[in-house]
């Protein structure tokens, strides 16, 4: 067999199987990635100095159940910003129903200074009632999901500031 009759095979194989994915994409019930939401350039202030952030913005109600729901990556440095417009009690959280990716999680308060973080983990569960919460442990209003380990690998923690929009990040 030629080189070149190869790789057609492959190239068939390839895309029976990404028909196939896709089939069973669409009948899995797994959300797809939210479009339009509007992207914030932003930054966590830390000892360090500032960690430079593009977080796309969910204040509705709609955009913040979807969150990032269905989504197989997130580039290193971006994530989701969940903006409320009446402060949230302590016991509030958020799940990981139909999130496929490992996340970390920082509730934040008005000032956007990190209350808490917390580390979540996908829910294979078929429904949201199978799968655990994480609850912020303090009251916020914000709150910001990025990548598992994002935190923790740039020295973010409790009492770092979010601030929003690059020409608001202070200068080492």
């Amino acid at each position: 067999m030629s080189a070149a009759v190869g790789r057609l095979r492959g190239l068939r194989v390839c895309a029976v199987l990404a028909a196939g994915s896709l089939v069973y994409g669409c009948s899995s019930g797994i959300a797809s990635p939210q479009e339009g939401l509007p992207v914030i350039e932003a930054c966590f202030a830390t000892a360090q100095g500032p960690v430079e952030v593009a977080l796309e913005v969910a204040s509705t109600a709609e955009q913040r159940r979807k969150g990032l729901m269905g989504r197989t990556s997130l580039a290193p440095d971006a994530g989701m910003l969940f903006e409320y417009q009446e402060p949230r009690e302590a016991s509030h959280g958020f799940w990981m129903y139909q999130t496929l990716i490992p996340l970390d999680i920082a509730y934040l308060n008005r000032d956007g200074v990190i209350g808490s973080i917390r580390e979540m983990v996908p829910c294979s569960s078929a429904n949201g009632s199978g799968c655990p919460t994480y609850p912020a442990g303090v009251p916020f209003i914000k709150a910001v999901e990025m990548n598992a380990g994002f935190f923790l690998e740039h020295g973010i923690r409790r009492g770092d500031r979010l601030y929003l929009g690059a020409g608001n990040c202070p200068t080492p």
